[in-house]
């Protein structure tokens, strides 16, 4: 009787552990962890781009001969990786962001923009101190400043109007504001039709105008009317009722809600636009802000003691005026309206609407713009 001889016995593929600094890797016992918006393979970075929402992939048809369309994975492969990639360059490369201010004087335009980012940002030059006196402004005139928190860095720009609105004769007063928003997108529109472009080009359109409404309680002027109709074709305004703290409860209440039906019944929209909202989440985010607006502001760079407290506030003789104390006044929400939660969406709305408009513009109306070689660009600098 002959020896049977037992089938040969393949050990089983081993599979490679997850790395120990990397998370929500597959595991041996679960080669599909937890997708999360945004990360391996769920959907695009979100937050990058302004590109957030996941796609699914869709199985082929059963009458189709081709093999499945996924396949389970192994082994640790690395793709959801690619967040912290991205961060890192952006780390590296930094930010901009450039904001634009415009008002008549004395509406404390340069007192807000100061603490919106709690450092002297605005009007500031290498002899200015607290004590001087803050010089008229002449003529537009933006200012850079590199700011840093967590080691993210960001080159702001503020830029400054003229006396917006303080001459007897304010006809067509918003012209070389429209001109200034227009030349910055002609700046990048010839950069980017260099035979040899820069490998990043820099931005210096606008991304956002600070509108400031006078706290008369009453209605917008035929001013303001003016300057939001023609200047909302070309960049995104932000309205904002200056020293709020003028005015009653009431008061605010009322101005804001006869503001918003002035606008609406010009067809001015304000930012955030509404047909520029992606998708549902995007629309009933932004109806919250778009019920709030205009805010209703109280800027001050001066510290009071309030309970034991340093806060920032304006002193009265009935008390302090707490900046950003939501019950006083809506600093707060502005704050985190504009830096925390849409600066991205700011940036990538003047980019993708804005700029395309006027790129478009231009080239129809001249045929194509000629590429500029490298001689032609170093000669236009000297």
């Amino acid at each position: 009787m002959s020896d049977v001889v037992p089938p040969e016995v393949r050990p089983k593929p081993v599979v490679p552990a997850k790395p120990p600094h990397v998370a929500n890797a597959p595991s041996p016992s679960n080669p599909f962890p937890p997708q999360v918006a945004g990360v391996g393979g769920g959907g695009a970075p979100a937050g990058f781009g302004g590109v957030g929402a996941a796609h699914a992939v869709a199985p082929a048809p059963q009458n189709q001969s081709h093999g499945p369309v996924g396949s389970t994975l192994l082994g640790y492969v690395g793709i959801d990786t690619i967040i912290e990639q991205m961060r890192r360059k952006t780390m590296k490369t930094g930010f901009d962001f450039n904001i634009m201010v415009v008002g008549h004087s004395g509406l404390g335009k340069s007192t807000l923009i100061n603490t919106l980012f709690k450092s002297q940002v605005s009007r500031r030059n290498s002899g200015w101190s607290r004590d001087d006196k803050i010089p008229k402004t002449v003529d537009i005139k933006a200012v850079s400043h590199m700011i840093e928190e967590s080691g993210v860095k960001m080159k702001l720009t503020v830029i400054d109007t003229p006396g917006f609105g303080d001459q007897i004769n304010n006809d067509n007063c918003w012209e070389p504001i429209s001109k200034y928003i227009n030349e910055q997108y002609e700046k990048f529109l010839k950069e980017e039709v260099n035979i040899t472009r820069k490998k990043r080009i820099p931005d210096t359109r606008v991304h956002c105008c600070l509108y400031f409404i006078p706290p008369t309680g009453h209605s917008l002027r035929p001013l303001d009317v003016e300057f939001m109709k023609h200047l909302s074709r070309a960049v995104n305004i932000i309205p904002v009722i200056a020293k709020s703290d003028t005015l009653t409860t009431d008061e605010k209440l009322e101005f804001k809600q006869r503001v918003r039906k002035e606008l609406e019944a010009c067809g001015i929209e304000f930012y955030p636009q509404k047909e520029f909202d992606e998708d549902m989440e995007d629309k009933s985010d932004n109806d919250k802000i778009r019920d709030v607006m205009p805010f209703a502001v109280v800027g001050s760079d001066k510290e009071f003691q309030v309970n034991g407290k340093r806060v920032l506030g304006r002193k009265t003789a009935w008390g302090v005026i707490e900046v950003e104390n939501s019950l006083h006044c809506e600093f707060a929400l502005l704050r985190d309206f504009l830096i925390r939660s849409h600066l991205q969406d700011l940036k990538e709305v003047t980019h993708n609407i804005y700029y395309e408009i006027y790129r478009a513009k231009r080239l129809n109306d001249n045929g194509g713009l000629h590429p500029i070689s490298s001689t032609d660009t170093q000669e236009s600098n000297l």
